[in-house]
């Protein structure tokens, strides 16, 4: 796992999510910095791993893996709906992925997983260091005044300052990235075709 800069410039951007329940992961580009759709994929399968606290990406990663693979053309940043090194073994679910494909990934989790913060400023793109055992693990982050801060970590080959940066950059009206929202919704309401 590799927590400096390997992200020279992302033309696609790719966001990541799975559903438990219907065994079913979406994958969806969108142009950087545009935040246009570009492409999706969907995968489904018997999810094989029973769920543990703090396992989830031995659960989820197969399934994303699945769903990343029937991709036409290859993103340059990956930002998942997880936790990366802010997570008790330092390697959650944006680690796994970064890991498994070489891209540069990024998590951007709605809930803290681990750790201590103060709240960030009330201003979007505000954040404070999110710390645990007197280290720093992810950023809590500010994406839109008055809502809840989103918890950003280093999953591999971006840098902290990068993750932030790049997370506010897929942030438009909504509290949550772009990519992550629009790979929740189609992960919830598949439009039909696997591809897009």
């Amino acid at each position: 796992m590799v927590h400096r800069n390997r992200l020279d410039s992302a033309g696609l951007a790719a966001g990541v999510d799975a559903l438990f329940a219907s065994g079913r992961a979406a994958a969806v580009t969108l142009t950087f910095p545009a935040l246009q759709r570009h492409e999706y994929a969907l995968a489904q399968r018997p999810c094989a791993f029973p769920y543990r606290p703090g396992l989830l990406s031995i659960r989820e990663t197969p399934l994303l893996l699945d769903a990343r693979g029937r991709l036409h053309d290859t993103p340059q940043l990956i930002v998942c709906g997880g936790h990366g090194c802010a997570h008790p073994r330092r390697f959650g679910l944006a680690c796994h992925l970064g890991v498994l494909t070489g891209l540069p990934t990024i998590g951007a989790a709605k809930k803290r997983l681990i750790g201590h913060d103060g709240p960030p400023p009330d201003r979007r793109g505000a954040w404070v260091p999110l710390g645990d055992d007197d280290e720093t693990v992810g950023a809590v982050l500010r994406t839109r005044a008055g809502v809840r801060p989103v918890y950003v970590a280093v999953g591999h080959r971006v840098s902290l300052e990068t993750a932030v940066r790049c997370t506010m950059a897929c942030v438009t009206r909504q509290r949550l990235p772009e990519t992550t929202r629009w790979a929740h919704h189609l992960a919830s309401h598949p439009p039909g075709p696997a591809a897009g």
